[in-house]
């Protein structure tokens, strides 16, 4: 059977979490499914985003980032941040600066806050790693959204090859 790479892609865990981010009174957040855990000591994390995205600017000039986990019942939500950045996509929602600066949203099951560490290449994306200065969980109750229970919310098939590069 030959799947498609979206299909493919498709079948690696990940959450969906809301990144938010802060430089002096500016601040933005937006979907993200690329993070993950990097280290237990320090404890790190890292994410993925592209750097035409006015949120790098943001992270790059702040230093600040938090990860927040959305529930299995907040697709709403990721579809809320996941919106260009062209209108303040804070507004109207319950929201709190982390002691960092970045957004921590009420309402998500849990939230990092992250100190920027590095950032690299990684092609048309940058990957940013962070060490978790503070978080909490806020809804013990319930479970994490992953990224496969989103369907074409984010429209990412487009964007894959056709196929893999031939050897």
């Amino acid at each position: 059977m030959n799947s498609s790479l979206a299909e493919l892609f498709g079948r690696i865990s990940q959450g969906v979490y809301v990144v938010g981010v802060a430089a002096g009174e500016r601040r933005n957040a937006f979907t993200a499914a690329w993070v993950m855990q990097t280290s237990f000591d320090p404890p790190m994390v890292a994410l993925s985003i592209n750097p035409a995205h006015s949120s790098f600017q943001l992270l790059e000039q702040g230093r600040n980032f938090t990860v927040n986990v959305l529930a299995d019942d907040q697709l709403g939500l990721a579809a809320h941040f996941g919106k260009p950045a062209s209108a303040d996509k804070l507004a109207g929602q319950a929201w709190r600066p982390a002691p960092g600066g970045a957004p921590i949203l009420r309402d998500a099951l849990a939230w990092l806050d992250c100190r920027l560490d590095a950032v690299v290449n990684s092609g048309d994306h940058r990957l940013v790693t962070g060490v978790a200065t503070g978080g909490s969980i806020q809804r013990p109750d319930s479970q994490p959204l992953l990224y496969r229970d989103t369907g074409a919310l984010d429209g990412s098939a487009a964007l894959y090859p056709a196929a893999f590069p031939a050897p």
